[in-house]
């Protein structure tokens, strides 16, 4: 498919969910340029004097996001950053230089070595291992019997690419022992840290005290614009800073993703708990709608949901379920789910989406989520018949092999 016609399909699902009355979740980038202006222009001023003079170079709105953040993971400072891939990597280069060991052990579904084009190597000469190549996290003994020397290890929490999984507070603090009795440092790529206090059971400042240092996102969770922030210790986030500037990071004026990060930890943090426990109402009645549909296999992936974020696994290929999600939205005003991708390993025809659950998800009942799932099955059922090009129910064990 070429770039305008995957801009046409782009434009397509846009106005299909823009459109839908009925959605789990509204993400940022699905409004147009003036409704997201108009809506920050509205809001921003009960989070911040817009009397002020615009930031400059990192201070104003900037620095208070930056207090603010500090603050709520009980961290000395912290540095924001136009994005969480310059800062992670500023993160991991300077533990490298403060330990003497450019080797940083982390997941092989972790954010560097999924999706950032080998930057750790390329850009700062730092070498990856991994405990673990288990669609989960890693093990203390793991952690404890990797046979390599490495200086860093850094946790993704939760594990986006494994399904959003987390391990318990117990497991997580096995963890961090393990890595210090190895005396490496740890680093928490909390992109998503936000939503995970339910499932462990500790707020934000317990879980960042485990570790050396913490990265946030904005945008992921707290329906930002963009821009992330890393914390640690004083002297580590004054280095970050001399790195991000030499990285082209140092921006004249960030004051929209600023004002709107403050939105999303005024208005978006404490919601976040009332969504991770309604993803488990949806999740179940996803599982179960399957169950008794037409769909020969089906897995609901963390069950029940770590997070406010899961996985869904169906045999079809990814654009026959593109299809009938969009078309579902179109005639139906019901968006059930978004984008489909091809599983990256297993059998051929194998699939998966993920789903959200934000504050239009609490308007759900499950027998909303059991309705939808009937819609959109009879959708799969008026495909040619070889739509399904995966394997039957001996899938499973496939999956988990």
């Amino acid at each position: 498919m070429g770039a305008t016609d995957e801009q046409e399909q782009r434009h397509r699902r846009l106005a299909a969910w823009r459109g839908s009355g009925k959605v789990l979740a509204r993400m940022s980038a699905d409004h147009t340029l003036a409704e997201r202006l108009t809506s920050l222009a509205a809001d921003a001023g009960t989070v911040h004097d817009l009397d002020e003079w615009t930031d400059v170079y990192g201070d104003g709105v900037v620095a208070e996001v930056e207090r603010r953040t500090a603050d709520l993971l009980g961290m000395e400072a912290a540095a924001f950053f136009p994005t969480g891939t310059m800062a992670q990597q500023i993160a991991l280069r300077c533990w490298a230089a403060r330990t003497g060991d450019p080797v940083v052990a982390l997941h092989p579904l972790s954010h560097p070595e999924v999706h950032e084009r080998g930057a750790l190597s390329s850009v700062s000469g730092l070498r990856t291992v991994h405990p673990t190549t288990r669609p989960r996290q890693m093990t203390a003994a793991e952690v404890r019997d990797l046979p390599e020397q490495f200086g860093t290890l850094m946790i993704e929490l939760p594990l986006r690419d494994a399904g959003f999984v987390l391990p318990t507070w117990e497991e997580l603090e096995a963890v961090v022992a393990a890595a210090r009795e190895r005396d490496a440092v740890v680093h928490l790529d909390g992109a998503r840290l936000w939503e995970c206090a339910g499932h462990f059971g500790h707020g934000l400042r317990e879980t960042a005290a485990l570790a050396d240092s913490v990265y946030v996102s904005f945008y992921k969770s707290l329906d930002g614009l963009s821009g992330a922030v890393l914390a640690g210790p004083e002297s580590l986030v004054d280095e970050a800073r001399t790195w991000r500037h030499r990285y082209g990071g140092q921006v004249f004026q960030q004051y929209p993703a600023a004002l709107s990060a403050l939105l999303g930890i005024e208005r978006e943090l404490p919601r976040l708990p009332s969504y991770v426990a309604h993803a488990k109402v949806v999740a179940e009645a996803l599982a179960e709608g399957f169950a008794g549909s037409a769909v020969p296999w089906s897995r609901v992936h963390p069950r029940p949901p770590h997070t406010h974020q899961f996985q869904v696994w169906l045999p079809y290929a990814a654009e026959v379920l593109d299809e009938a999600s969009v078309r579902q939205a179109e005639e139906t005003g019901v968006t059930l789910f978004r984008r489909w991708f091809p599983a990256p390993a297993g059998p051929p025809g194998l699939s998966f989406t993920e789903v959200t659950v934000a504050a239009p998800g609490l308007e759900w009942t499950a027998g909303d989520v059991l309705e939808a799932v009937a819609e959109f099955v009879g959708r799969l059922e008026a495909a040619s018949p070889q739509a399904r090009t995966g394997p039957g129910p001996d899938v499973d064990r496939a999956a988990q092999a």
